[in-house]
């Protein structure tokens, strides 16, 4: 298969991806704490996060986010070119 400039584009920015967290994040009422909820093991799982930690915990759900709008972009280019290369050997059996 022939890799295409778009799939490599792709993949440097997967791996220029330097944190990852699953979940998202709430305020709690009347508290200087947010909710960090995920789904772990079959469960939702809450950790309780003081709000100068926020920043560092949003970029790694920003780069979780990231990764995965990347991986179905890869997934996509990847599924176009081996259509197009099943279709070209189909042609050629044609002939």
């Amino acid at each position: 298969m022939k890799i295409t400039k778009k799939t490599e584009k792709i993949l440097e920015k997967i791996a220029g991806i330097q944190t990852m967290e699953r979940g998202k994040i709430s305020r709690m009422k009347g508290r200087n704490h947010f909710n960090h909820q995920t789904w772990r093991g079959g469960r939702n799982e809450v950790r309780y996060i003081p709000a100068k930690d926020l920043p560092d915990l949003q970029d790694a759900i920003d780069g979780y986010t990231q990764f995965m709008k990347l991986s179905q972009e890869y997934v996509d280019e990847i599924i176009r070119i081996s259509m197009r290369e099943r279709k070209k050997r189909a042609d050629q059996r044609r002939k």
